[in-house]
């Protein structure tokens, strides 16, 4: 007879009922199989985050701070981050310490927003594609995502316009900036058509900014929330995990007036604050070292990168298959046409060694199974040109 107790069937939410893993949880145990070339990820590369400055930052924290640094703090953020993240909104955005919310990484930020602004049953306008895990946020709030139809440009704003007549959404959400999982760059010309809709209609904008700074080509373009007239009805989210390093959950929602009480009462809710510690090195580094000569030495990286498995890409796909061609960011999207379901394929590429992350989880509804999406940030030259050997077994043994 065992000794080993029946596990307790423990009430579960509706929310959550049924719900074994995510897209994002897989995601993870593919990036921890080491036989697996991942290009599933959207993971910086690990050998130019800046460690040794980043541990001289917790040094002098700890020197300089050690009380403060270990005792609770206030929800909203530690000071000496507030005030460095507003002098970054800044560049594009006038902003004050008082304007900005800090938060565990921006994924928390997408919650909070969520959870503080949204009731079941309420619309999200999201784009076609969007993030992943932005879909499983609001989908956690009970919301009903709507997929805004989209272009080689972008959501389009006759489109916008029209669902938001039409479903009167609690706000819409947008990565106009080298966006995931597509790289696609919105241009000046649609963002501003994107701010006329949204000021004449009053609509909320919920604008996630992760990959701004990491250009490669091209001028800088403001962020949709930037042009005139947007700021008082946006929220801006950011974050640290790409400009420093993904493991210091750090981030930030920029906005103005009421919400931001109610956001800091919805994080206080989840967690209280998030890391003193983490938020004083963040600070530190912000302050003291050169975070725009570090973007521009990943950039070159990156650029590289982006170049080669593009180029390779392309030629193990089938005909008529399409690659994106991002001037920033950290992913390619590929449609494969032909039949080809990605979500089908993924298990026959992990066994070949390779991994990505296919295009259904991006879609609120309807998607596109031919699409997958291929970071091209995290491994050096010569892996991602195995990886995509790999791929292209796995495309083999797809068509028989």
């Amino acid at each position: 007879m065992s000794d080993v107790p029946t596990p307790v069937q423990f009430p579960v939410s509706s929310r959550y009922a049924g719900v074994t893993s995510t897209a994002v949880r897989d995601l993870l145990d593919v990036l921890s199989q080491g036989n697996v070339i991942s290009f599933a990820g959207g993971a910086p590369a690990a050998e130019f985050f800046a460690a040794e400055d980043i541990r001289a930052c917790f040094d002098w924290v700890f020197a300089n701070r050690p009380a403060k640094a270990l005792q609770y703090s206030s929800t909203p953020g530690e000071p000496e981050l507030r005030e460095q993240a507003a002098l970054r909104v800044s560049r594009s955005i006038p902003t004050t310490p008082d304007q900005i919310q800090v938060t565990t990484g921006s994924q928390e930020a997408i919650y909070l927003v969520g959870n503080a602004m949204l009731n079941p049953g309420d619309v999200v306008l999201v784009e076609r594609p969007t993030y992943l895990a932005a879909v499983q946020a609001f989908a956690s709030s009970g919301a009903r995502m709507i997929g805004i139809p989209s272009d080689d440009d972008g959501a389009r704003p006759d489109a916008l316009e029209e669902l938001i007549r039409e479903h009167n959404p609690k706000f819409v959400y947008l990565i106009p900036t080298f966006q995931n999982p597509s790289g696609v760059c919105m241009p000046l010309s649609r963002r501003e058509e994107i701010a006329d809709v949204l000021r004449r209609t009053g609509a909320i904008l919920v604008e996630d900014d992760p990959y701004g700074e990491l250009r490669f080509s091209g001028e800088f373009i403001p962020q949709i929330c930037a042009l005139p007239g947007l700021a008082h009805q946006s929220l801006l989210l950011n974050s640290i995990s790409k400009i420093m390093a993904p493991g210091i959950r750090v981030g930030w929602i920029r906005g103005e007036g009421p919400i931001m009480n109610t956001l800091s009462i919805a994080k206080e809710a989840v967690g209280l604050h998030s890391s003193v510690v983490d938020q004083l090195a963040v600070a530190r580094y912000l302050e003291a070292y050169d975070v725009d000569e570090h973007i521009r030495t990943v950039v070159q990286v990156y650029k590289q990168r982006r170049d080669g498995m593009r180029k390779e890409l392309i030629e193990i796909l089938p005909e008529g298959a399409t690659v994106t061609s991002p001037d920033g960011g950290m992913f390619l999207w590929a449609a494969l046409g032909n039949g080809i379901d990605t979500t089908a394929l993924l298990p026959i590429a992990v066994q070949e060694g390779v991994a990505f992350v296919p295009g259904e989880s991006f879609y609120a509804h309807d998607p596109d199974r031919s699409t997958m999406r291929l970071s091209y940030v995290t491994n050096p030259p010569e892996v991602i040109s195995e990886g995509l050997h790999r791929l292209q077994r796995a495309l083999q043994r797809w068509h028989g």
